[in-house]
Formats: C-alpha cells, structure tokens, sequence
C-alpha cells in the first residue's frame, strides 16, 4: 500500500519544510474547517470516529496492516505488542463511550452544536454551549502512539482543525489514522495535518505558534518549559510533562492460588508498550508477611516475562539502550553475589526483559525496556514514603488488593497526590474516558459561553 501526499509528513525525506509552507499549510485548515468540520453535528463526528476504529480493529484493514508491517522499522514495537496496543485503543472508540465522554467532561452530549441545559443548569435558568479551538497543535512525544491518537480525536469532538507535530521518525501511526479518516471522509481528513520535523527547529515552530489557538504538547518538564517561553500571548498551553508509575500488591492478595495470576497481570502491565510509557510500572511494591514472600512473587515475575517474550517479544533497541541495561544488570549481578537482600533474574541471551529483586524499599527508576524492580514493603506508608521523591510526578498506581480495602486504599493514593488507580494488569489499558494527569481531556480545550435566560 502507499500513502497519497496528504499530509506534510507524506513527503519524501530530501524535502525540506519552510515556514512558509507551514504558515500556508495553517491557513488551509481553518479555511477546510469553516467549510466542512464546523458544520458537521456531534452526532456525525461521534458515529465517524466509531466507525474508523471499527475498521482498524479488522485484520484486513490497509492501514493496520501497513503499521504491523512497518512496526519494528518505525515504531520499534514488535507486530504483536503493537496489534495489542492498537486493539486495546480501538475497541474503546465506540458510539456509546464517545457519547459518555462528552456527557462527562460537558454535562451534554450536545454541547457543542446548539444552547443546552443540564439538569442543575434547569434549575438556574441557564444554558451553556462550548466551542473548541479554531487551530488545535499537537507536539506529540513519539514514544508512544495512542496518546497522539487520543489526541486527534478529541481535536475532532470539539470541531478544531489540527496540526500534529510529531518527532522526527514518529509520524507513522498518526499518518496512518488521518489518512483512514480521509478514505471514509476527505472533508474532514481535510481538517488534519501531520508534519514531522527534528525540535527545536525555532522558524518552523514559530510560524505554527503564530497561527495556533491552542498548544498541547508531550514531553519532558524541559522541554514543556522551553516550549512555553516561546508562545505568543493569544496561545492557550496544555503541557503534560514527565510522569511515572508503580504498583501495590496487598499481603492478603498473595495466596499460592492467587500469586501467579498476579504476576501474570503484572507481567502484562511491564511488557505492554515494552514498558516505554507514562502509566508503565517502575517498581511493583509487594507487602511483607504475605502466604507468597516478596522475593517469590518476584520469581513468577520473572516467568510470567519470559513466556510473554516468547508471544509478543520486545521490540528491537539501540545499542545506547541496550548498553544501559547491560550496565545495570552488570551492577546488580556483582551486589546480588554478596547480599542475599538483592536477586536479579534475566533474559537468557538477550535484554529482553530484567527483574531485580531489593529488600530496600526507595523507589528505583526503571532504564524500561522491560526492566522491573519488586521491593518489600510494610505497608501503602512505607511505599509512598520511599516514593517521597517522586511525589507530584505519580500517574499511576497499579492495584492489587481485596474489596474490603481497595477504597481505604485508593483513597490514601488520592490523598498522596496519584492521579489514576486501576487494578493490576490495566495500568497502560487507560479507558477512554480517563482524566491524564488527573485533568479533563476534552474539558481542558473548550471555551464555554454560559446563557443567563
């Protein structure tokens, strides 16, 4: 299959782009916008977007075959961790969920095409309308695909013509999902550009500032603050910086019937995306006393890795990557041969995949790439106290614990400043509706002109 030349990021790799092009290119959305995306009903935008997700989940789809096909070389996921990857995202963008979406974040399904009133709204005489962004950017992180995914939808929902920069070699998989909205419908895949370019490129992003109405970017905290002294005063910035994650397992969970089942869900939740993401678990916190010890939890780990190896193994890695993940085997191989408090279990003949077992419990930072640490722990306090350090950079908390304390729990997290709790085995399965960094995904782009009646 080959792509048309839609989109600035279809171009051959000799071009080079102008900020010429990129302010014409800027111009082109809002006028297609005006024309097509602002007149279409949330209705017809929801029933869309329903029905290109449904495609991509089929195995002949032109497009999820051109990804898997391309997944090593472009991606640098395995065929199988990105099928899992892109199935788990599209099975979500359903009608139902899309509409439960917008009654979450707006109060009405309708919001966005006419004057409504919710039920508390009734009450006050008042009605209420939102209207997304004329020009909606996107810098994108390039590590992972579905947040650029996500993001594109939402652009969609709230009516915004949008430009995706992505990283320099990661443009594959947005370019692919424009161009299966322009096959179903070209008026609106009008309203979409994708572009890829080295950053800090300052004339390219300049000319893309000066025409943006809104600014979401990905990224490191460094780069979200050098991004944000650069924007023009008119240009509203969402930044989601560096976040990481971890999980909890409860003493009462780790029965002998139990402990494997978890470890296969843990598994999942360090392989998924090869453990590159956000939501992706640096350290699984075990508590102590427990019929399966900690140290034996980190065992079945260890197998649960290995077999998820041999059905959807990790993606290829550079020679940086992979030298970092030698240098810390290599360090916790020589501290493992004189303290029986640290093991290590390894990938036989590759980096696949690295469990370090440490009775100390101060949170460790993963290098990824499937490299896990399960610690002890007395108790939540005793891990979030070793977690102190990271306090405001915690997304996500992977939970394994009875009904009877799974609320006591979750609400300490709360308290503690975590943004999202999910049963183990989901944390990189976010649901659709899920609130990133803890703020409203579709909320954080809309304006809102209340009507006092």
């Amino acid at each position: 299959m080959t792509l048309p030349n839609y989109y600035l990021a279809d171009l051959p790799p000799e071009a080079v782009l102008t900020p010429e092009m990129i302010r014409e290119a800027c111009i082109t959305l809002k006028r297609n916008r005006a024309r097509y995306l602002a007149t279409w009903n949330t209705s017809a935008i929801v029933r869309l977007l329903a029905n290109v997700a449904e495609d991509w989940l089929q195995e002949t789809n032109p497009f999820r075959r051109m990804a898997l096909e391309a997944a090593e070389a472009q991606t640098g996921f395995s065929p199988a961790v990105l099928a899992a990857g892109l199935d788990t995202f599209f099975q979500q963008l359903t009608v139902d969920n899309l509409e439960t979406l917008l009654l979450q974040e707006l109060g009405h399904v309708e919001r966005f095409d006419t004057f409504v009133a919710s039920q508390p709204e009734q009450h006050t005489r008042r009605a209420a309308l939102v209207r997304g962004p004329e020009l909606l950017v996107h810098f994108t992180a390039g590590n992972l695909p579905n947040p650029a995914l996500h993001s594109m939808i939402l652009g969609l929902l709230a009516r915004s013509a949008q430009f995706v920069k992505c990283a320099q070699g990661q443009s594959l998989l947005p370019r692919l999902f424009a161009h299966s909205i322009y096959e179903v419908e070209p008026k609106i895949g009008s309203c979409l550009e994708v572009a890829a370019w080295p950053g800090g490129n300052l004339a390219l992003e300049q000319a893309l500032f000066q025409q943006a109405d809104c600014l979401t970017v990905t990224g490191s905290d460094e780069t979200l603050d050098a991004i944000r002294q650069r924007l023009p005063s008119h240009v509203r910035f969402l930044g989601y910086g560096h976040r990481v994650s971890f999980a909890y397992i409860v003493r009462d969970m780790l029965s002998r019937h139990l402990a494997r089942e978890l470890a296969s869900q843990a598994a999942w939740d360090v392989a998924a995306w090869d453990q590159l993401g956000c939501l992706s678990p640096h350290v699984v916190y075990v508590q102590r006393e427990g019929a399966v010890a900690p140290e034996t939890f980190a065992e079945l780990l260890a197998e649960a890795l290995n077999q998820l190896e041999q059905r959807a193994p990790r993606g290829p890695r550079s020679v940086e990557q992979t030298a970092a993940i030698s240098t810390r085997r290599a360090f916790y191989e020589v501290r493992a041969a004189y303290s029986p408090e640290t093991r290590q279990w390894c990938s036989p003949g590759s980096t696949a995949w690295t469990v370090v077992f440490e009775s100390d419990p101060q949170f460790q930072v993963s290098c990824l790439n499937r490299f896990v640490y399960v610690k002890p722990v007395r108790d939540l306090d005793e891990a979030l106290q070793a977690a102190a350090p990271l306090r405001g950079k915690v997304s996500t908390v992977g939970l394994a614990a009875p009904l009877s304390q799974a609320e006591k729990l979750a609400r300490r997290l709360a308290e503690w400043g975590v943004a999202r709790v999910c049963r183990l085995g989901q944390m990189q399965n976010p649901p659709l509706l899920w609130r990133h960094d803890g703020r409203p995904s579709l909320g954080d782009l809309v304006l809102w002109t209340d009507w006092e009646k």
